[in-house]
């Protein structure tokens, strides 16, 4: 969030990424936050990846924005680029970039997620195998 300083120069006063809220796949992962079907996990993350897509465009975008300079060398485009525009494009860049590293994070932990879903229905399968050994 930014926040306006006395001369109107934004300030930006959200300097770090969140973790992601937990989540839970079926039984497995973190209860108390957010919980998938382990037969739906990968259209959600094919939804993050998809807006994952879309912010990367926005930074590259967002990057001209930030380099902005001054369309003259007169007084009133250099205040205007070092009061509003460059420390507001500066910030803009900053925002997308770390809604970037969220996003990833939080790709991450759904693919931790499945991944232990894959891992318990391997384990289950080893195990009924293993039940029918020995009978004959």
């Amino acid at each position: 969030m930014t926040q306006p300083t006395s001369a109107n120069t934004p300030v930006d006063t959200l300097t770090s990424v969140p973790p992601p809220a937990p989540i839970q796949v079926g039984s497995n992962g973190t209860p108390g936050g957010y919980r998938f079907d382990p037969d739906q996990v990968q259209s959600v993350i094919q939804k993050w990846q998809t807006l994952l897509d879309g912010v990367e465009s926005d930074i590259y975008q967002a990057e001209f924005i930030a380099n902005v300079r001054a369309p003259g060398a007169e007084p009133a485009s250099k205040t205007f680029i070092a009061q509003g525009a460059g420390p507001s494009g500066s910030t803009l860049l900053e925002q997308h970039k770390r809604m970037r590293t969220y996003i990833q994070n939080y790709i991450a932990a759904l693919q931790q997620a499945s991944g232990k879903i894959a891992q318990s229905d391997d384990d289950a399968r080893q195990a009924a195998a293993k039940q029918g050994q020995g009978i004959v």
